[in-house]
């Protein structure tokens, strides 16, 4: 099962890397390979060797690595994460590309499939990807993102998938959240309701919190960066469950999957009628 790493994965590894990284040293940077999904930027390992670590933030599904000169942007692709190791312990897999030290603490950017990404960024500069960005589910407002939803008239899944709409979500966590509100994910996007994007959003809000609680989603590859798996995956609804009876209270539907835009779409015929 294709599934990248979504807003509760990537902040599962920010809250994981921040009491080890921020306020210290980048120290021997190392990088093995020239690329990952795109060329590395000139001299990466040795810009990033003695920077000291501000602040580690997340932008949809971003992780920024403040420094006083750059900022380091990563992204962890498809099959990308960071293993933490003990440097007395750490001894280099296969498909560790890059591999950085703080303090008496080795950490590893491991990604077998090299969909992941890292660039740099002069301080107050970022990606067009990331600039262009909406808000995040916790912080967009209700106005804004009904006017989002109404600029568009795909089906809302599809919609809900566009970061220029709402930042963050990816696949598992709107088919988690429509069900939630009984919204069908064919729906057209500018025929939501104000009062159907209030209980949305609260939806998307309260997913996201309990996948974070839960460390993500781990149906293939997310690890936390001490190599633990998630457990939302047990907390599932809607997601890969077709052909399981629906779990709303008196539905008496069954999960079907359908494939929209190319990507896997779970929901109940009955109480998410379009």
């Amino acid at each position: 099962m294709k599934t990248l790493p979504e807003l509760p994965e990537v902040e599962t590894v920010c809250r994981g890397l921040r009491p080890y990284m921020e306020g210290k040293v980048l120290q021997n940077v190392m990088q093995y390979r020239a690329n990952l999904r795109n060329p590395f930027p000139p001299l990466f390992a040795e810009r990033l060797e003695g920077q000291i670590v501000r602040k580690i933030n997340r932008r949809g599904k971003y992780i920024l690595v403040e420094l006083p000169d750059y900022t380091w942007m990563m992204h962890l692709g498809m099959s990308g994460r960071i293993q933490r190791n003990f440097a007395t312990d750490y001894i280099r897999q296969k498909h560790d590309h890059v591999v950085w030290q703080v303090e008496n603490v080795v950490f590893a950017f491991n990604d077998a499939r090299r969909f992941g990404d890292m660039d740099l960024f002069p301080r107050g500069q970022l990606s067009r990807t990331v600039t262009t960005m909406a808000s995040e589910p916790f912080e967009i407002k209700i106005d804004d993102f009904y006017k989002n939803l109404h600029l568009s008239s795909r089906p809302l899944k599809t919609a809900l998938l566009d970061q220029t709409i709402i930042a963050g979500l990816g696949n598992i966590y709107v088919c988690e959240a429509l069900w939630q509100s009984s919204l069908s994910p064919f729906k057209v996007s500018n025929s939501i309701t104000r009062k159907q994007i209030q209980l949305l959003l609260k939806n998307i809000c309260a997913v996201l919190e309990s996948a974070i609680e839960a460390g993500g989603s781990s149906l293939r590859d997310h690890r936390t960066i001490e190599g633990n798996l998630g457990y939302f995956q047990h907390q599932f609804k809607v997601y890969n469950q077709k052909g399981k009876p629906c779990l709303t209270l008196r539905c008496s539907g069954t999960i079907e999957r359908e494939v929209q835009s190319g990507r896997s779409t779970y929901y109940c015929p009955i109480c998410q009628k379009n």
